[in-house]
């Protein structure tokens, strides 16, 4: 019997450190190691906690009895990198070195491949990434957003979205490389994407534009915000976290908590139920808008993400979207999996890893 093709894969977060151990297609063991505010503060910069991830990574290992050269593979997060197609890509030394510079954005995710990179030059494994964040195949009449100073960029929630709609293709007999979808990824953050054949042909900015989030306020009225920019009150800085941190539901209600949101409507709380409502009629208005991107020709709707598990905010989307095709919920996210299975095709031959 053939030996197993053993992956580390490695997620890191901004105060968390995920971990996973895969033979084949088998999840063998996960960790999610958290990191103190008082660890995290002796490191001026996110690339300098490297020492101490790595070490984490190792204390993984070990406690599975496992040595770092019995892997076949170690894959890593994709993080804020040049805009490329979809797909598992080789950690390359360039790669690493425009995570390192911050060139393309400071993100706790740029670790991931540096990581991986890291154990590829000790112990001689292959490193790759699967579906960083900056994943572009939008057409270019997309990317037109209405002043050439500001075209559309594509930022969205690649890794998890590609995973379950590739598994939910598998389940249903589908092809992932024919059929349409418009998939949306509910959490924090909230992208809605029209899929092609699995291609990518245009999306909404996961984190600047959309619909508001539990955490971010989406598109806003472009007059009403240039003028808040420019009344003196607030700095650079604090217009950033107004958008992004400390919008949407945060913004409204005071907390980006849906357990706690669903428990007030429970409770008859008609503002939060509002609130609620108003987010679910703006991702469904999303929807509708990527639909028509693919001119109605779809196989499915597929939700997905965190925010899913919350029934309140699904069963309001649905009720927009349901009388024009079907509705597929996955709620909840696997991106150790999908980081694993990345690797794992591309080991197995059946998917060719990409130069960055």
């Amino acid at each position: 019997m053939s030996s197993p093709i053993r992956i580390l894969v490695v997620n890191p977060g901004s105060t968390t450190t995920k971990l996973g151990l895969f033979e084949n297609e088998k999840q063998v063991t996960t960790a999610k190691i958290d990191h103190s505010p008082a660890d995290l503060e002796a490191y001026p910069k996110i690339l300098d906690q490297y020492p101490m991830r790595r070490d984490a990574m190792l204390a993984f290992l070990f406690r599975q009895g496992i040595a770092p050269k019995e892997l076949s593979a170690v894959v890593g997060r994709g993080g804020l990198l040049k805009p490329m197609v979809s797909g598992t890509y080789k950690v390359s030394q360039q790669m690493v070195d425009d995570l390192r510079s911050g060139r393309y954005g400071e993100h706790a995710s740029n670790l991931g491949a540096v990581l991986a990179f890291g154990f590829h030059t000790e112990f001689g494994m292959p490193a790759y990434i699967v579906d960083p964040v900056v994943v572009d195949e939008m057409l270019d009449i997309a990317r037109f957003s209405g002043l050439k100073e500001m075209p559309r960029r594509s930022i969205w929630h690649a890794l998890n979205i590609r995973a379950v709609v590739r598994q939910t293709c598998i389940r249903e007999g589908w092809d992932f490389s024919k059929d349409n979808f418009v998939a949306t990824h509910l959490g924090g953050g909230i992208s809605v994407v029209a899929l092609q054949g699995g291609r990518c042909i245009d999306v909404s900015n996961g984190l600047e534009s959309g619909p508001y989030t539990p955490e971010r306020a989406g598109t806003l009225p472009t007059l009403d915000l240039a003028a808040l920019c420019y009344s003196g009150k607030y700095t650079h800085a604090e217009v950033k976290k107004m958008v992004v941190g400390r919008g949407g539901l945060v913004n409204y209600l005071g907390t980006s908590n849906l357990i706690e949101i669903s428990d007030r409507i429970d409770k008859g709380d008609e503002y939060a139920r509002n609130v609620l409502l108003g987010m679910a009629h703006q991702v469904a208005k999303e929807i509708g808008s990527y639909y028509a991107a693919l001119k109605g020709n779809i196989r499915a709707f597929v939700i997905t993400g965190g925010a899913a598990k919350c029934t309140h905010l699904v069963e309001y989307i649905k009720e927009y979207i349901e009388p024009i095709g079907r509705v597929v919920v996955v709620p909840g996210e696997d991106e150790l999996a999908a980081l694993a299975m990345g690797g794992l095709r591309v080991l197995r031959g059946e998917e060719q890893a990409k130069d960055y």
